[in-house]
């Protein structure tokens, strides 16, 4: 085989350049007027409207993934529970004071609304600084009937 002999398996097709005249007439397949009719006219996509039309969160914002505890006021522990009886998150979930999160037991954190008025033990919970102080309080009490 020669250089001449050759030959190119497809044909080079030169790209028709439309609206230059010649057989494809004046609007060239393009129609009369409007944006597509026009030189260099680009379409602006669907999605950029739609992201035009969401507002703007201006700043820096941060979710926090951690789970919160589950909250239970003293109040509403005083009507469930008796003297004497121990407070966890099990006994609470079943008392009806806490629900599960996503199917998990959730961390319980004691708030100060209401009087501690019963002696109750704790366990596996958190306090806040209030109830802390009325815990304390009632152990001092519990000191000194035993003195």
């Amino acid at each position: 085989m020669q250089f001449h002999q050759l030959v190119k398996g497809t044909k080079f097709r030169k790209s028709h350049r439309i609206g230059r005249g010649g057989k494809r007439g004046t609007y060239s397949g393009r129609g009369i007027k409007g944006q597509k009719a026009r030189a260099g006219a680009k379409i602006r996509p669907a999605e950029r409207d739609i992201i035009k039309k969401i507002p703007k969160l201006r700043g820096y914002k941060f979710k926090s993934f951690r789970q919160k505890p589950a909250i239970v006021n003293l109040d509403d522990i005083m009507k469930k529970f008796n003297e004497g009886d121990i407070i966890s998150p099990v006994n609470l979930l079943g008392a009806g004071l806490i629900v599960k999160i996503k199917g998990r037991m959730p961390e319980v954190k004691i708030l100060g609304r209401g009087e501690l008025k019963k002696r109750l033990t704790f366990k596996g919970v958190l306090f806040s600084k209030s109830v802390a102080e009325q815990t304390r309080g009632l152990d001092k009490l519990k000191n000194k009937n035993e003195k």
